[in-house]
């Protein structure tokens, strides 16, 4: 059975997510910000998305631009866990994965490190 948790207490647990980031990869971080959103509306069951262009990718004419956005999806991450312990651990893992493709990790080695 999904967990039924308010939408306050789900951003705070992406803010707490976000303080466990290591502050040297908190400071490198540069024009990104993360955004609680219920779903994804073209695919529904994604656990979180990285729009933007990843650190690794960025050349000298990048600038001007909208910062990057990490969407973290309510809905999903509720219906996968079946205690509060497992949406703490879920948000973690997913916010955790999508700065990393901010840093330019693909999937393939996230999901080598443990970060699927």
């Amino acid at each position: 059975m999904p967990v039924e948790m308010s939408a306050a207490r789900f951003e705070e647990l992406v803010g707490d997510a976000l303080d466990a980031v290591p502050a040297e990869f908190a400071e490198a971080m540069d024009n990104v910000v993360v955004l609680v959103e219920d779903h994804n509306e073209e695919t529904p069951g994604i656990l979180g998305l990285y729009h933007g262009i990843a650190l690794t990718e960025r050349t000298s004419s990048y600038g001007g631009v909208l910062p990057d956005r990490i969407s973290i999806y309510r809905a999903p991450i509720l219906a996968l866990c079946a205690t509060e312990e497992q949406v703490v651990e879920e948000v973690l893992i997913t916010v955790v994965h999508e700065i990393a493709h901010h840093f330019g990790i693909d999937d393939a080695r996230l999901h080598e490190l443990g970060w699927g």
